[in-house]
């Protein structure tokens, strides 16, 4: 059976994301940790599906994210280290291209992701640890990126909401 990301979004019951995208919650640990002054969670995961006409908006989190690839095309996350270098990881089963079936994204990396095949989609699950919160979620505009980060004009074209004019 040849699955679509309608099938995926109804049977898992995904909801939009607002960076983009469709997730679901799907584990959440009963234990917590103190972490700046709140209770977080030692872990959350979620099951995060982005179709090709989406984009995962570049955001930020306070906690590092591992991402584990499930269905579909390979799912492109692209990162803005803290330091200001540019990576771009395809997240897949293809190793000899380069892919990688799971991959961490550090706290405080600016990131998203997209899926560079047409007509297709991608369904990675994500884990964070510290577990994730709203409180920690940062989503940045085009004006935002561009004032720190000018050298990387074109992905931020590509993966930033565009500023509200």
């Amino acid at each position: 059976m040849k699955y679509s990301a309608q099938y995926f979004i109804e049977h898992l019951k995904l909801a939009e994301h607002p960076e983009g995208g469709y997730y679901i919650s799907s584990f959440r640990a009963s234990d917590d940790i103190a972490v700046r002054d709140v209770q977080r969670p030692i872990y959350t995961s979620i099951y995060f599906l982005l179709r090709s006409q989406d984009i995962s908006h570049l955001h930020r989190l306070q906690s590092d994210e591992l991402w584990y690839y499930h269905a579909g095309s390979p799912l492109t996350v692209h990162m803005i280290f803290p330091d200001g270098t540019y990576e771009a990881k395809k997240l897949g089963l293809n190793i000899e291209a380069g892919e990688v079936p799971q991959l961490a994204v550090p706290k405080h990396t600016i990131f998203g992701s997209s899926v560079e095949e047409s007509e297709t989609f991608s369904l990675v699950g994500c884990m964070v640890a510290p577990g994730f919160d709203f409180e920690d979620f940062e989503l940045f505009t085009q004006e935002e990126l561009l004032v720190d980060y000018p050298q990387h004009k074109e992905v931020i074209y590509k993966m930033a909401y565009k500023t509200i004019e």
